[in-house]
């Protein structure tokens, strides 16, 4: 089901006709370091992730990570989507891409649509991002969409975010 269209990109929820693309994303080298090991690493582990992750999302919360394709040939190139952790009281926007699809301005098309057609309906006034400290290429892209590093008393303590930046954007 397409959930956004922009001009380069088609979103659409994520199924298990997706398993071989999600076990490459996954275990990308990126992935691995800044997000972490899920533990995927065939077909049924594959498909382990979708149904605890995204789509049990889609039915729990009416929401989640979507895949992100190439207009024209579906080529996926990554996903992004809002999150909602048991940790966290608003939603938190979560994005990652294939690394040969970096760089390419897909990530921000994406995220900033999510946030346009899909955030403002669904979170309340704010909308979270986390990412790894040193992860700078995801800090970019979430300062370039308007989020603002929280640091100090702001920041939740939560032993969640050790180690991780919590940003912010208004909505």
């Amino acid at each position: 089901m397409v959930v956004l269209q922009t001009e380069r990109l088609t979103i659409t929820e994520l199924s298990h006709q997706d398993v071989g693309f999600i076990k490459r994303l996954v275990n990308e080298p990126a992935f691995l370091q800044y997000i972490g090991d899920k533990e995927v690493h065939d077909d049924e582990s594959a498909k382990r992730y979708l149904d605890l992750g995204p789509l049990a999302s889609y039915r729990e919360n009416g929401f989640g990570l979507y895949r992100v394709a190439l207009t024209g040939c579906d080529t996926p190139v990554g996903m992004v989507g809002l999150m909602k952790r048991d940790y966290l009281e608003i939603c938190d926007l979560g994005f990652a891409f294939l690394s040969e699809f970096c760089s390419k301005g897909y990530g921000h098309e994406s995220a900033l649509a999510i946030i346009d057609q899909t955030a403002n309906e669904l979170c309340q006034n704010k909308i979270a991002a986390l990412t790894a400290v040193d992860n700078q290429a995801s800090l970019a892209l979430l300062f370039k969409l308007g989020f603002s590093l929280v640091e100090g008393g702001e920041k939740p303590h939560l032993s969640e975010l050790e180690g991780a930046n919590f940003l912010l954007k208004e909505l």
